[in-house]
């Protein structure tokens, strides 16, 4: 076996040192654990995070939403639309300005969020694989001030 043919091998240069690249791999990583963990319901981070965003927003604009999440517009009412179909979120229209959505849970999307907070948040505890919990949380805060959002939470 040459040395191209094993991908552990493969020598990245300046790659190594770049964030984005980094943060890609990480977030490639992340997910396949996510998927590990909690695939079993096809379940997607990225669906289980807009549930728990309007769990904790009631009312919220989908604009808004899909703005803060960094989601583009499209994907976002692709995404909003999947969940409806669900039967986890429902979509209210505003009378003045029906461009205007809001995004609330159903009862459904309660119990999922109810039922589920605590799996995902417990994998996200524990997919600090090669972190101490020092480490973890420094990654944390650090890629926190990265995005702009140091000392949002709950």
């Amino acid at each position: 076996m040459t040395d191209a043919a094993n991908s552990d091998r493969i020598r990245l240069g300046n790659l190594s040192r770049s964030p984005g690249f980094l943060l890609r791999l990480s977030q490639l990583q992340v997910f396949n654990l996510f998927y590990e963990a909690l695939g079993h319901d096809q379940l997607r981070p990225g669906e289980f995070s807009v549930i728990w965003l309007i769990s904790l927003n009631p009312g919220v604009r989908q604009g808004v939403l899909a703005k803060r999440l960094m989601i583009k517009p499209a994907h976002m009412t692709k995404l909003v639309k999947r969940l409806e179909d669900a039967g986890h979120v429902q979509r209210t229209i505003e009378a003045g300005d029906r461009r205007a959505v809001q995004l609330t849970l159903t009862a459904k999307g309660k119990r999922l969020v109810d039922a589920r907070k605590s799996e995902v948040f417990g994998y996200i505890a524990h997919e600090n694989v090669r972190l101490s919990a020092a480490e973890m949380a420094e990654l944390t805060r650090l890629l926190q001030k990265f995005v702009g959002i140091e000392g949002d939470s709950l």
